[in-house]
């Protein structure tokens, strides 16, 4: 019975589990990529700015095109995936705030569960009425899948085969 018990910590607590959940939270993950964000921008900088005075030493004469410079096309690419990854995180802790105030909205009220008795506050709705509120959110999903099933039938049906005119 001992071995089946949590730690005291839950699972939580472990490093690893905490350092994975963190790699999911967009936010995290935004300020964690924030850091290479001005390093890549710092190096595209430096690059633009050793290849404009490579090229101007060229156009006067005074180097010739023997020496290799670093590609800018590459370092400016790196920035760009970059920002990409950046508006991949903003956009999905926009869509996780989006349906945390939608779920708020929707179902405002907690159900008290018997792991956390404490959280049992005034507001909060019976197992039967959350029940019954998820029956009708059921009925509501069931209607308007129907609805859609009717329309593409009636779409199709409205759509001739290829080739009878």
């Amino acid at each position: 019975m001992a071995s089946q018990q949590q730690q005291p910590g839950g699972p939580m607590s472990q490093p690893g589990l905490q350092h994975q959940q963190q790699d999911f939270d967009p936010v995290h993950r935004f300020k964690m990529l924030i850091p290479q964000l001005k390093e890549s921008l710092q190096n595209v900088m430096k690059i633009a700015s050793l290849n404009l005075a490579h090229n101007t030493t060229i156009d006067n004469g005074i180097k010739s095109s023997d020496t290799s410079v670093q590609r800018f096309d590459k370092s400016l690419e790196e920035f760009y995936a970059l920002c990409d990854q950046l508006e991949l995180c903003l956009r999905l802790a926009y869509e996780c705030l989006s349906q945390s105030i939608d779920s708020a909205k929707h179902s405002p009220n907690l159900v008290p569960t018997a792991t956390k008795p404490d959280t049992v506050q005034t507001e909060s709705m019976s197992y039967a009425q959350y029940l019954g509120m998820i029956k009708s959110q059921i009925s509501c999903a069931k209607d308007i899948h129907n609805a859609l099933l009717e329309c593409s039938k009636k779409i199709a049906g409205k759509v001739q085969p290829p080739g009878i005119m």
